[in-house]
């Protein structure tokens, strides 16, 4: 279970410098600088405790993402660290906001993307390396506009090959590397609280 007692000043501030370091630093996504630089990027801290409070906060945050401007906000990190700390739970989860994005008549218009600290891949080891390509410091979705992503995509024609390329970037980098760049240290701080 995750530590209770992080406050959202921390976990955003872990986020970021995992969004710096890893993310952007390590170029896995190369879409990221952009909307970082610009400031367009929404943190947002869920109080869920639950599920069921964690897709309310879900659905009010697509609902705000879809209404906003994309040069005022053109996407959104919402980080959970009270709930679903278990990657198989997370995991199964998606689903529920799969659906909940067809219902209210968004899918098309914004998708979702998983990161979290346990994250692992079909077919791989939980300590594979490859794994933290998608290891964030808490529970995170990652609420995107499809516009926004097909943009970036014009502009970066080798899109495709993005997966395997953090997969060579991170087997270059193994767990030697990952830790030089000072995260696992965010890992330990937050739950020795």
């Amino acid at each position: 279970m995750m530590n209770s007692t992080v406050t959202k000043e921390e976990a955003i501030s872990a986020t970021k410098l995992w969004l710096e370091r890893a993310v952007i630093g390590l170029n896995l996504c190369p879409f990221a600088k952009g909307v970082h630089v610009k400031n367009q990027i929404r943190y947002v801290v869920s109080d869920a405790r639950t599920p069921e409070e964690l897709l309310q906060d879900v659905l009010n945050e697509l609902e705000m993402l879809a209404e906003t401007n994309p040069v005022e906000i053109d996407t959104t990190l919402l980080i959970h660290p009270y709930v679903l700390t278990d990657f198989l739970d997370y995991n199964d989860f998606l689903e529920v906001v799969d659906t909940a994005l067809e219902e209210v008549d968004l899918d098309g218009e914004l998708q979702v993307a998983s990161m979290h600290p346990q994250y692992q891949f079909a077919d791989t080891e939980l300590d594979d390396i490859t794994n933290y390509t998608n290891r964030s410091p808490y529970p995170t979705l990652h609420l995107l506009r499809e516009d926004s992503i097909d943009k970036a995509v014009e502009a970066f024609p080798e899109a495709e090959q993005i997966f395997d390329k953090n997969i060579e970037t991170m087997r270059k980098l193994g767990h030697e590397g990952w830790n030089a760049l000072g995260l696992a240290e965010v890992q330990r701080d937050k739950s020795a609280k």
